[in-house]
């Protein structure tokens, strides 16, 4: 099943073209990794497909639901943790939690298994009394994630959720990554981190808003006969910048 898909997808804000005629296929069940630089277009793809912003030209489903005219519905079945997920400082891990199934309007006879459920996956059993603003950079993320899952979403869209997060903490974010595709959600994961892409089933270099590169990391190594992935990626970023010069 085709969990996400973009045709054509193109954003624009006056002269600058943020995604330029995005086309692109996410199946269920897959982690895929959407990876660019700064500016590239990352967050606006995301924003896009969570029915956020408005497409200038072409569409999107996700969860067989269309990203314009079927907004509202999409949000059911979808979780959107941003670069800056609203997590509140004053508030108690368990309060934030509980804060964010009113949000949702998870069923009060379904929410404490789910609680603890998110809790145990997330390592936070130990610190539910502990404020928010205590913890450190890598709990905050655990914590912002158990909270895009309060309503047990089909697909999780993720911004580059481990931006200055130390590398033990980045390692179990993804344990616990890896157990959602257990359960068959579907992940879109944005990062500027190469090394995270490696973890992706499929990933797509995004470049000054295009989709250059979509496939396995292995394959589009072995198609730069590259020996990492920076390596590769750095490469065909060369010969875009190359071509578009030359037009």
């Amino acid at each position: 099943m085709i969990t996400i898909k973009a045709s054509g997808l193109t954003r624009k804000f006056g002269d600058n073209t943020a995604v330029n005629k995005l086309n692109l296929e996410i199946e269920e069940g897959e982690i895929f990794g959407l990876v660019g630089p700064d500016g590239a277009g990352k967050s606006t793809t995301m924003r896009l497909l969570t029915g956020i912003l408005e497409p200038t030209e072409g569409e999107g489903w996700v969860y067989e639901k269309h990203i314009v005219k079927q907004a509202e519905a999409l949000k059911e079945n979808i979780a959107y943790m941003s670069q800056r997920f609203g997590l509140y400082e004053d508030l108690t891990v368990l309060e934030n939690i509980r804060f964010y199934a009113d949000v949702f309007c998870v069923p009060k006879e379904k929410r404490d298994a789910v609680i603890e459920k998110l809790l145990g996956f997330s390592g936070l059993i130990p610190f539910k009394q502990r404020l928010a603003g205590k913890l450190s950079g890598g709990m905050k993320q655990k914590l912002g994630l158990s909270c895009a899952l309060i309503h047990t979403p089909k697909v999780l869209f993720l911004d580059e959720p481990t931006n200055g997060v130390d590398p033990v903490s980045r390692r179990d974010f993804w344990e616990i990554l890896y157990d959602l595709l257990k359960e068959r959600v579907t992940i879109l994961y944005s990062t500027s981190y190469l090394d995270e892409a490696e973890r992706c089933r499929r990933v797509g270099l995004i470049h000054k808003g295009s989709l250059l590169k979509c496939d396995t990391p292995d394959n589009i190594k072995k198609e730069c006969s590259a020996r990492t992935l920076e390596e590769a990626f750095i490469r065909i970023i060369n010969d875009y910048e190359s071509r578009s010069a030359k037009q």
